[in-house]
């Protein structure tokens, strides 16, 4: 069976995008960069075509599209959310693998995606800070409270399994989690560098091609 074209639908400064842009680079996968912009025209992602793809109208999505049968049309598939679409990848592609081999250590890598996953990044999205302001609530306490207290609760958790990574000697899904929600933090003005552990963590990660390519700034939409 040939493999799969990837057309991932994202956004530059998007940080569950952020996260497959990672994941795609770490197993060396082509992929073609859709973008959708949040902002704009009220927001692509709530235009029909979008929805279609993605019912909830977040990005990102990854459409795989495949040669179920020959002779025939492609098959276009679409898989919404950040942590399906990176354990799918895992899944399809397990080399270089992003799970440790270990039971324990791999629920426990997913525990530390699932922090972010769940426990901040939500908390930052612009739906909720945009619904927060609507009704006087203070963005700014909001998101020192919630970045702040879920990146100690990070490092706390990964204290037992780190060694240059979040889980041991080689990048992971944590890995694919961790980065961008320190972009975030950045980008909001929340220090984390109390957190020697995080610090360290990301220079390692900042030395590895598959995130430097990643970055926000680096993509074809990015605005200064």
């Amino acid at each position: 069976m040939s493999e799969p074209a990837l057309i991932l639908h994202n956004y530059w400064r998007s940080s569950a995008s952020y996260r497959v842009r990672i994941a795609l680079g770490l197993k060396g996968l082509a992929y073609r960069y859709q973008l959708v912009h949040i902002i704009k025209d009220g927001g692509q992602q709530k235009l029909p075509a979008y929805r279609s793809k993605n019912p909830m109208a977040q990005v990102p999505t990854l459409e795989v599209v495949e040669a179920v049968d020959a002779g025939a049309a492609p098959v276009h598939r679409f898989l919404p959310q950040s942590l399906p679409i990176i354990e799918y990848l895992e899944e399809r592609w397990p080399t270089p693998p992003l799970l440790p081999a270990d039971p324990y250590l791999r629920a426990r890598t997913r525990a530390l995606a699932e922090l972010v996953n769940s426990g901040i990044q939500p908390l930052q999205n612009l739906s909720t800070t945009r619904k927060l302001v609507e009704l006087g609530g203070d963005e700014k306490a909001w998101l020192a409270t919630f970045i702040g207290d879920g990146l100690a609760a990070f490092a706390a958790s990964a204290d037992d399994t780190r060694g240059r990574f979040c889980v041991g000697d080689s990048p992971s899904i944590a890995d694919c989690f961790l980065i961008p929600q320190l972009y975030s933090a950045r980008r909001f003005g929340i220090p984390y560098a109390q957190h020697a552990s995080l610090v360290e963590i990301e220079q390692a990660c900042a030395e590895l091609p598959a995130f430097a390519a990643a970055l926000p700034e680096k993509q074809p939409d990015a605005v200064p």
